[in-house]
């Protein structure tokens, strides 16, 4: 009998320490790991976050130490790692075991290229068993399958705030061009538009450019999913490059044709400064940079008028989808033991609880990631209770925008692929490099006496767009297969 009790007591003893670290009951439950406070886990986390953005996450990091963390056994560190690319490098180097790089931290924000990549070294944690089916229920459902890569019953990033693009408008300066020429907003709801209005801008204002975009990669990416094709079509981490020569042309005929025209312009490093120059008054942005949209404009090195902003969707391509990209790192968490993996979870829960990503959001320009949080009534409630600012104004113009396109659009990135950051920057440059040449020859020949429209037409040729488009799709087809 003693002997049976003791095996019985005994029995019991390690299936508890078992559910601890498996969960027992319900085929959903997801595993738990129980922490002692006197011994708290740490938990390294490096991010790129800067300026406001670093600060509001650093003080709910300090909100969760003090409680949760604190009563469960659980302490966060976060490090800056300066830019996205500065991160990525780092983890890289963390990951190679690179002579003088630190440890990888235990959490890592990371777009899905960087993660495919550490994925690959098997460094990648599997989220899945951490979560219950509901619990990943209430996430943005584009926010979570970015996170499987390759393999759909695997979950790998943790999504905790993301961002979309949006059209942002120096109302001021539009006001006065509308009152004259009776353009309306509604054109500016697909690229066609954008880009007629552009010209009819640049007749009235005596040649001065009307739109710029952040991203040009995005508009490739985006532009084509719009137009019904995939660019990179990727499967179990191999991909098919898909450079349709008639939706290529439509990007061509929306960027680069009103680029070269001088309807289209890019001066700094990004369009927000333009705009604070009044270069142009228009732009595709995220919203993560929303805040940096200018409350005035200089003109010159002294004069300066106050400008109201509006925000509107992203322009579609005519007759195309309502595709709408979907951007912002998530958090992975690396293979350690279950230990450190839940108390990582245990972390990333709590920060994307709604009240909490909502906070976070507003203050940082993202997205919560959650759908009841993703709704533009709420978040505009939680922006009415800010302090009026500049900042806080294109926030508050901007989110509920943004908002609206996750709910009314297909939020779409492309699968992970090995070189799909090289990739990427192929698209950034190619027609961007391009356009910005084949400019100062038009200008070249202004200068010479050769009208605008008859300059312009020199590159606005079948010849040019073939000519251009074979070196582009070689050069993207020769990085993808880099070994």
């Amino acid at each position: 009998m003693f002997k049976r009790i003791v095996s019985g007591a005994l029995a019991a003893v390690l299936l508890a320490g078992l559910c601890s670290f498996t969960g027992c009951g319900k085929k959903d439950d997801a595993v738990s790991v129980k922490f002692d406070p006197k011994n708290p886990v740490v938990i390294s986390l490096w991010h790129y976050y800067n300026g406001p953005q670093k600060i509001a996450f650093d003080t709910l990091i300090d909100e969760f130490n003090e409680t949760v963390g604190l009563e469960q056994g659980i302490v966060v560190e976060p490090s800056g790692q300066g830019s996205i690319p500065e991160l990525t490098e780092k983890v890289i180097d963390a990951a190679n075991k690179k002579v003088g790089a630190e440890d990888i931290p235990n959490i890592f924000a990371a777009y899905a290229d960087t993660a495919y990549q550490v994925d690959q070294m098997g460094l990648v944690a599997d989220l899945k068993p951490y979560l219950t089916q509901e619990e990943l229920s209430e996430y943005v459902p584009g926010f979570i399958e970015e996170g499987r890569l390759t393999n759909e019953e695997e979950f790998k990033i943790f999504p905790t705030a993301k961002s979309t693009e949006v059209f942002m408008l120096n109302k001021t300066d539009w006001d006065k061009f509308a009152a004259a020429t009776g353009a309306s907003t509604s054109s500016l709801e697909t690229m066609e538009g954008v880009a007629q209005i552009a010209r009819q801008y640049y007749d009235w204002s005596g040649g001065k450019a009307f739109f710029g975009r952040d991203a040009m990669a995005n508009y490739f990416i985006i532009g084509c999913k719009q137009l019904g094709k995939e660019l990179f079509e990727v499967s179990d981490g191999s991909v098919k490059l898909n450079c349709d020569e008639a939706v290529m042309r439509r990007l061509w005929d929306n960027y680069y044709i009103p680029y070269i025209s001088g309807y289209f312009a890019s001066y700094g490093k990004f369009r927000s400064d333009d705009a604070k120059t009044g270069d142009i008054i228009a732009l595709v942005g995220s919203t993560s940079g929303a805040a940096y949209f200018p409350d005035t404009v200089m003109v010159g090195d002294t004069e300066t008028y106050p400008i109201e902003v509006a925000v509107l969707p992203a322009p579609v391509f005519e007759g195309g989808e309502q595709v709408a990209v979907q951007q912002g790192a998530g958090m992975v968490v690396s293979k350690s033991d279950k230990s450190k993996e839940y108390a990582s979870i245990v972390f990333l829960k709590w920060f994307t609880e709604q009240s909490r990503n909502i906070d976070f959001s507003i203050e940082s320009g993202y997205l919560p990631v959650k759908t009841s949080a993703n709704q533009a009534d709420v978040l505009t409630q939680a922006l009415d209770k800010l302090t009026d600012s500049a900042i806080t104004t294109n926030l508050k113009a901007t989110l509920p925008v943004a908002a609206n396109t996750v709910a009314s659009s297909e939020m779409y990135t492309n699968k992970a692929f090995k070189n799909g950051t090289a990739a990427r920057a192929v698209l950034e440059n190619s027609m961007q490099d391009k356009a910005e040449q084949d400019l100062k020859t038009v200008h070249e020949q202004m200068q010479q006496g050769v009208p605008h429209d008859e300059a312009v037409a020199m590159f606005d040729t079948d010849e040019n767009f073939h000519q251009w488009l074979e070196s582009f799709c070689s050069q993207l087809e020769q990085t993808v297969a880099q070994k």
